[in-house]
């Protein structure tokens, strides 16, 4: 879902059709696409996980690409939900208009938008999900992140449909990510089961 949205959005600014240069993701999104787009001069909104917290940013402020990194993207100008679908239209599209100009491929576009960043999630099951887990935690995740510094980063939240703790690292290696996020279970079990 990262490197569609990427490919898209990059594919909008250059067509002058990308709102204030601007392309609306969740919190999951990785570190990779974040870094895409700003060396691409184009600014990330983020809101909450679900597709329906994307579609409430773009509607108010006018933005027209959106999605998650689980691949549901919303074209406001095409659509009002994440289409599966229509983004394979819409990307199948560009693709082909990229191959007719310069051979490009859909493999070598989306290693060419970005680099994804090694990203572990874990669960912590609880009786009762911890109001603001990440404050619980929060001396032990900014010590996490001083490791990671700008490497890598920790997302720590409750799920918003299961009584879970969700971790989630992401480091310069699947190792790293692993065992930063181990530490961070080993504390959220500690602290909130």
């Amino acid at each position: 879902g990262d490197h569609i949205l990427a490919i898209l959005a990059m594919s909008m600014r250059d067509a002058g059709r990308l709102v204030e240069n601007t392309v609306v993701s969740t919190v999951m999104a990785n570190l990779g696409f974040k870094i895409a787009m700003r060396e691409a001069n184009i600014s990330v909104v983020e809101t909450g996980v679900g597709d329906r917290y994307v579609l409430e940013e773009m509607r108010a402020n006018g933005f027209v690409l959106g999605g998650e990194q689980s691949g549901h993207i919303i074209h406001r100008g095409l659509a009002t939900t994440g289409d599966g679908l229509l983004a394979a239209i819409v990307l199948a599209q560009l693709v082909r208009r990229r191959q007719e100009n310069d051979g490009s491929k859909f493999s070598q576009l989306a290693s060419s938008v970005m680099h994804t960043f090694p990203q572990v999630l874990k669960n912590v099951k609880v009786a009762v999900r911890p109001h603001d887990v990440a404050q619980l935690l929060a001396t032990e995740i900014a010590a996490e992140e001083a490791v990671l510094g700008e490497n890598g980063r920790v997302l720590v939240r409750a799920s918003g449909t299961e009584p879970l703790i969700r971790v989630m690292v992401e480091a310069p290696t699947a190792q790293m990510a692993d065992e930063v996020a181990d530490r961070l279970v080993a504390v959220a079990v500690n602290k909130c089961v």
